[in-house]
């Protein structure tokens, strides 16, 4: 009877285990990648590429969607307020670090599971090709000498990355931050197309987002603010060439909302960085001038700690803070 009753039991029990449903291999469905600036500017072109490529990886679509607005905060908000399955991702950028400190959000770089960090570009400074202004030294003797608000620029939000790099040139040439009219934009691409159809003397901007558009012959780079001149760009000074000692980056990784399972980010750190060491990948940085730089989870984490200190010094300088 004994032994009735155990194989009964074991045959119940086997029978239950195998009607339970076996658990899905992440990812068993498409993945949303937020972008929070606007098409055909830098960081959707970087999402774009890095989605093509990770999507033949993990075997899943992996679905760009541009969610602007708030100067960063709307597209941001939306990574890290997702539900943290792997299903909803981003491209977060530099400005992350920024927006708190200007009082426009609560989100910091803690409200996120970095999972890696994937370009690094200098701002750049780029004109309509029939501006009055046709080297760096022109245009910087041009603001030494207009009256406050006179030249107006673009390049992103207000408090945005390109937005700190004017107002950095700006006081480097003994100016106010706001000596330039800064006008609010949705990203570079937005910004260019402004200032090409006049609206602004100048962008700010990492010179590879004005790629099309330079190599198009509608506008021209006059100067890179990063150290060293871009490769793809041999002929474009830095700034600090024209005797002015100004330079700023921006950054770009991918991010997910915090308390990913320990198995996704795996998968998922996996993939990015699958991505990251592709052909595709690093050829169409390097075509472009973009940086592709790779910083795994936890120095990415380090370095974009550093990066929220030295924001928080630079907006508080240049009255950007609240």
């Amino acid at each position: 009877m004994i032994r009735l009753a155990t194989g009964l039991a074991a045959a119940l029990s086997a029978g239950v285990l195998a009607a339970a449903p076996a658990m899905a291999e992440y990812p068993d469905r498409p993945i949303q990648f937020i972008v929070p600036w606007g098409a055909g500017g830098g960081t959707d072109a970087v999402a774009r590429i890095l989605a093509s490529v990770m999507q033949e990886d993990l075997g899943q679509p992996v679905n760009v969607v541009n969610r602007t607005g708030g100067s960063g905060v709307v597209g941001h908000s939306a990574i890290a307020t997702a539900d943290p399955d792997g299903y909803t991702i981003g491209l977060g950028t530099v400005e992350v670090t920024m927006m708190h400190w200007q009082g426009l959000t609560d989100l910091t770089y803690k409200d996120y599971d970095v999972i890696a960090l994937v370009n690094q570009d200098a701002a750049g400074v780029m004109v309509p090709t029939d501006s009055d202004y046709t080297t760096i030294e022109e245009l910087n003797a041009a603001i030494s000498a207009a009256e406050p608000g006179a030249l107006s620029a673009s390049g992103t939000g207000q408090g945005g990355i390109w937005h700190v790099a004017m107002a950095g040139w700006t006081m480097a040439l003994g100016k106010g931050a706001d000596h330039v009219k800064w006008v609010p934009s949705e990203g570079s691409a937005s910004a260019i197309t402004e200032m090409v159809a006049g609206s602004l003397d100048f962008v700010t901007a990492s010179l590879p987002e004005g790629s099309s558009m330079i190599d198009a012959g509608r506008i021209k780079p006059l100067a890179s603010m990063g150290d060293e001149r871009n490769p793809a760009y041999p002929d474009v000074p830095t700034l600090k060439e024209s005797g002015v000692d100004w330079t700023l980056s921006s950054w770009r990784g991918v991010m997910a909302p915090k308390g990913l399972p320990d198995d996704v980010r795996a998968r998922l750190t996996e993939a990015v960085e699958t991505a990251f060491n592709s052909d595709e990948y690093q050829d169409f940085m390097k075509e472009r001038g973009l940086g592709a730089t790779w910083l795994g989870s936890d120095d990415a984490v380090a370095f974009i700690a550093q990066s929220d200190e030295d924001f928080g010094k630079i907006l508080e300088a240049a009255g950007l803070a609240k």
